[in-house]
């Protein structure tokens, strides 16, 4: 079985998904079975909710199926937002990600793990222990958010955190 052209897919979709305001950060067509899988990732600054997947997902799939892009064969259309763990490659990742720790590998081995507090163009700062840490996204070989089992300290103090304090 042929697989749909990945490049020929992104350009039905990617115009579709500007015009709902959201960015296409993955796009994968695999073989399932007798049918194709095409997965697509979407995201926004403020996240994605079932409702925004939901009605760009029919909108994907009229215009994919008036294009023929996918070709005749059947094709289960699959479109969801990137999950805590995918990696900060873009300078919009890592602005989505102010206010969460991050784990970032530099260019020279150096490894620093710091909450993101400030996104710039060009560099990102990080509240690292001992003080602030300006990262230069240039020099980032990689950057994950850190998944954290409780509320960042100042999501806490700004819920008004009631009780004795003592966690799970």
């Amino acid at each position: 079985m042929v697989t749909a052209n990945p490049e020929r897919v992104r350009a039905v979709v990617a115009p579709l998904l500007a015009a709902a305001g959201l960015d296409l950060e993955d796009l994968s067509v695999t073989v399932a079975g007798r049918r194709r899988l095409l997965r697509i990732g979407v995201d926004r600054d403020g996240g994605v909710g079932l409702d925004d997947v939901a009605a760009v997902s029919h909108t994907l799939s009229a215009a994919l199926d008036e294009s023929a892009v996918m070709g005749d064969q059947p094709y289960v259309l699959e479109v969801g937002s990137p999950g805590v763990d995918r990696p900060l490659t873009e300078q919009r990742h890592w602005r989505r990600a102010v206010g969460r720790l991050v784990q970032v590998s530099l260019a020279d081995g150096i490894v620093v793990t710091g909450r993101v507090l400030a996104v710039g163009s060009d560099d990102a700062v990080l509240d690292v222990p001992g003080g602030d840490r300006t990262v230069p996204l240039a020099r980032v070989r990689t950057a994950r958010v850190q998944v954290e089992f409780g509320p960042p300290d100042s999501q806490a103090d700004d819920a008004g955190a009631a009780g004795d304090g003592a966690g799970v």
